[in-house]
């Protein structure tokens, strides 16, 4: 069985606040037996220390006891501490104890010349039995009864520790009482804790399955600005840009099973016509060039496709070397003569030096096609085509502005769309896919340039390029400072 996070999560916070408080009580424990131990042989000490500034008082040098006038004292002294008080001479034999007739096995019983060594030193203290004359541990204090000549006994006072074991065990009552509380109120918060915290993986979870459904719009709660927080935020972006992606792939599937269904319908209604006789032999060439030229907008549509893909997946690999991209732009222009004195138009800005730039001639002529074709599409009859050039040491800048009714402010940020095409291109552009300055734009950015379109409204619209400037000395470089070309737009190029 599959165990969930939260079960995970919640069996190591509640292993970890158990061991903490095992490990707690146990340090405990020690601490609690070690303070009695440690308290318990002060009182002891405290205890022989008076006893024996008491029997100091009672001797001779000799240690001749006088019982009756001893006992009172130290028996009330043992009775209150809860202690034994005996006297032994320097060989370790009981002289008195205040146990009385209970005291026979001190009086049999000879301590041994080790721990009187060690209390010559000063004090000996033990916690045990007192090499076996206690069946049971007691706490033992011995100090040495000195007089002017010298050592002469020794005093030791005992205590059961039977206390410590009361006492330890009353202690760990309550701490075990205590444990258990903390447990249950850590267990419970951990419990919503951990319930929190996995709150927003289970969302993503149940929406990552969504995903898998397509469905984009299910959305991320954001509680905390942590990493399950930014996770969330990512999560939420992610979705977003799913949901634009699949929005994008749609209206692309759709645009493009328009463009193909309309060509292929027209294609398909004039030969059928031409086969069953509906138009006659006088109208058959009329038709057929119009067919020709739906043959040619699939086969542009086509290939603008199969770039876009070749790009967006990295396949389409940029062949840079160093080119005069005046040649090209000339070629483009002359292949649009008819075009260009039909419309009767003034073509400027061409007669320069070679403009070198380091870029992809194929890739490039795609660009400088696109853009002349689009310029002399929407030129107005009589106006002019102007072409500018400028360039610094990184970036040679083109420009290629056309006169007529220009771009409204709403279509401007547009126009690089793919499949988007303004009013006036639906009306005067027939055979247009939609595609040339979405690919226009796609093969500039490769090239690590840019472009951006100007306009003013019943006036001109100018498209400005950027492509890197080839490395070998350009004419077009005057001194290291950019060069004016005539009819050059005065307004700053673009910065890439």
């Amino acid at each position: 069985m599959q165990k969930s996070i939260f079960s995970k999560y919640f069996r190591v916070c509640a292993s970890i606040v158990l061991s903490v408080v095992v490990v707690l009580g146990t340090l405990f424990m020690l601490f609690t037996a070690r303070y009695f131990s440690r308290e318990k042989l002060s009182l002891l000490t405290n205890c022989a220390s008076v006893a024996r500034s008491y029997v100091l008082g009672k001797v001779d040098s000799r240690l001749l006891l006088d019982r009756d006038a001893l006992s009172p004292t130290l028996t009330a002294l043992s009775d209150a501490n809860d202690t034994v008080i005996f006297l032994t001479d320097t060989n370790g034999k009981t002289l008195y104890c205040t146990e009385g007739s209970s005291c026979e096995v001190h009086r049999t019983y000879r301590v041994p010349s080790s721990i009187l060594q060690k209390a010559d030193a000063g004090q000996y203290t033990e916690a045990g039995r007192l090499e076996n004359l206690y069946k049971t541990p007691h706490f033992t204090v011995c100090q040495p009864v000195k007089t002017a000549e010298g050592t002469v006994g020794y005093l030791f006072v005992s205590a059961d520790n039977e206390e410590q074991g009361v006492f330890v065990g009353s202690m760990l009552k309550i701490f075990l009482i205590c444990a258990v509380a903390v447990l249950a109120v850590s267990f419970i918060l951990t419990y919503f804790v951990t319930l929190k915290m996995v709150r927003p993986l289970r969302e993503m979870s149940a929406a990552a399955k969504k995903f898998g459904q397509g469905d984009f719009t299910t959305r991320i709660r954001i509680d905390s600005d942590d990493e399950i927080g930014q996770l969330a935020m990512s999560f939420n972006n992610m979705a977003r840009s799913l949901s634009e992606l699949e929005s994008m792939r749609r209206s692309f599937i759709a645009n493009v099973s328009h463009e193909l269904k309309t060509p292929m319908t027209s294609i398909a209604g004039f030969i059928d016509g031409i086969l069953d006789g509906t138009i006659g032999p006088d109208q058959e060439r009329h038709y057929l060039r119009i067919v020709s030229d739906e043959v040619k907008r699939l086969s542009r549509l086509v290939r603008s496709m199969l770039n876009l893909s070749r790009i967006e997946a990295g396949e389409l690999k940029v062949q840079t070397t160093p080119f005069n991209i005046l040649e090209i732009i000339c070629e483009t222009v002359f292949s649009f003569e008819q075009s260009i004195e039909q419309k009767n138009l003034d073509i400027r800005g061409l007669d320069t030096d070679k403009v070198m730039v380091d870029a992809d001639p194929d890739l490039l002529h795609q660009v400088v096609y696109n853009l002349i074709d689009n310029a002399v599409k929407f030129v107005n009859p009589g106006g002019y085509l102007e072409f500018s050039f400028s360039v610094d040491a990184n970036m040679t800048y083109v420009g290629i502005r056309n006169s007529g009714e220009g771009l409204s402010k709403e279509e401007i940020p547009r126009v690089f769309d793919r499949f988007y095409k303004t009013d006036r291109s639906r009306g005067v552009d027939k055979n247009g896919v939609g595609l040339g300055l979405y690919l226009v734009r796609s093969i500039i950015n490769l090239h690590g340039g840019d472009i951006i379109v100007k306009s003013v409204q019943g006036e001109y619209t100018e498209f400005v390029f950027s492509v890197p400037t080839a490395k070998t000395k350009n004419p077009a470089l005057v001194k290291g400072k950019e060069k004016e070309y005539p009819n050059q737009n005065k307004e700053a190029p673009p910065q890439a």
